[in-house]
């Protein structure tokens, strides 16, 4: 079993403005997400790493892994203990500085070299990894809101930017998913938290009509969330080719 990256070395100032994997969220009074009595907790965090774990043979030997949307750094510290410190090029996206210099401290204090980039999603990667990608993660802003409320999140820098996901908790969602197949190798897998209200079923159907095989790999209950992993590849992929796709 592989630990938890530690986060020790930030402080609570720090997670006023980056997204704590190990908290829960105050959601403001009459919001949109309040009303669908949603509030983003630590569990998005801990499946993640779960379904990473779960596909550690798969991911060893990965050259370029790339997290969007680091936050603490805690989930790519992670990828990192599995991949090897020194054998691949970790890479994280963060709209947020303070993320970025988070993440940085989360790579030294666990002894795994994160490369954080500040930009908005993977704006300034393409078409430099166009095709280049081991293993792509995003936990995104998937809580449901207001529109008007996701905008002003994205705008405005506070923490509410990790979790205000706007229509149907999709609005962040789903400009990466167009990005994902530009960006993934022949051997690449993309992993992304959901919940029900973002239809994970519709989300497969859309990224296999852009030439990708998904399934959903894990399901786990939290609280009033019942949480998500969607995991994609290429039907190329040559762990995959050969086997029959998932129901």
């Amino acid at each position: 079993m592989i630990p938890t990256p530690s986060t020790s070395h930030l402080s609570a100032k720090d997670f006023e403005s980056v997204y704590e994997p190990a908290g829960k969220l105050e959601l403001s009074p009459g919001s949109a997400s309040s009303a669908h009595g949603l509030s983003p907790g630590a569990e998005d965090t801990f499946i993640l790493l779960d379904a990473l774990e779960q596909d550690q043979a798969l991911l060893k030997g990965s050259t370029i892994c790339l997290e969007i949307g680091s936050g603490s750094g805690c989930v790519s510290a992670f990828l990192g203990a599995i991949c090897g410190p020194s054998s691949a090029l970790y890479l994280t996206t963060d709209l947020n500085p303070h993320a970025t210099r988070c993440t940085l401290l989360t790579g030294e204090t666990n002894s795994v070299p994160l490369s954080p980039v500040l930009t908005d999603l993977t704006a300034s990667l393409l078409p430099r990894l166009e095709q280049q990608v081991d293993v792509l993660v995003f936990n995104p802003p998937y809580v449901e809101t207001w529109s008007e409320e996701a905008s002003e999140a994205q705008l405005g820098g506070t923490i509410e930017r990790a979790w205000a996901g706007g229509e149907g908790g999709m609005e962040v969602t789903n400009r990466v998913l167009e990005q994902v197949e530009p960006l993934l190798s022949e051997r690449g897998m993309f992993y992304l938290v959901a919940v029900p209200q973002n239809k994970p079923l519709e989300i497969l159907a859309q990224m296999k009509a852009r030439g990708l095989a998904g399934e959903i790999t894990l399901k786990r209950r939290a609280g009033r969330e019942h949480l998500h992993i969607l995991r994609f590849w290429r039907p190329s992929h040559p762990s995959f080719a050969l086997a029959a796709p998932r129901p």
